[in-house]
């Protein structure tokens, strides 16, 4: 079982910056991709960001692309979405995702991934 913790979201205004955290716990953390979604209220979940197993590869939304730059640090078993320029259509409940075994990571498919983080806000003022 994995169990995945998200954090760092907050309200800021447009053009500043965030980091969200994603801290997972079990033995298979560094032999997954991970990936970042977000949902607006009254919207689909929509695929933000997502790394490799390794780091080695990143793929991101159009939306995001520039702008936000997912990481991991698989010593710490801590995936991370840096998000500058932050814009109002931004605003959104963020989770991270991990799947169960081996997939392609540059896709936003919601259904590859398994398990989920709680969620954390980010709300962006104009």
């Amino acid at each position: 079982q994995v169990q995945l913790v998200d954090a760092g979201g907050g309200l800021v205004q447009a053009g500043d910056s965030l980091r969200l955290s994603c801290a997972a716990s079990g033995r298979t953390f560094a032999t997954v991709p991970m990936g970042w979604f977000r949902q607006a209220p009254g919207k689909e979940r929509e695929f933000v960001a997502a790394i490799s197993w390794s780091g080695g590869g990143t793929y991101y939304a159009d939306s995001v692309k520039g702008r936000f730059t997912i990481s991991r640090d698989n010593a710490k078993k801590t995936v991370y979405l840096q998000m500058n320029s932050l814009k109002p259509e931004d605003t959104a409940v963020y989770y991270c995702a991990a799947p169960t075994t081996q997939i392609p990571y540059n896709r936003g498919n919601p259904g590859l991934y398994a398990y989920w983080g709680q969620g954390t806000q980010v709300t962006v003022s104009s």
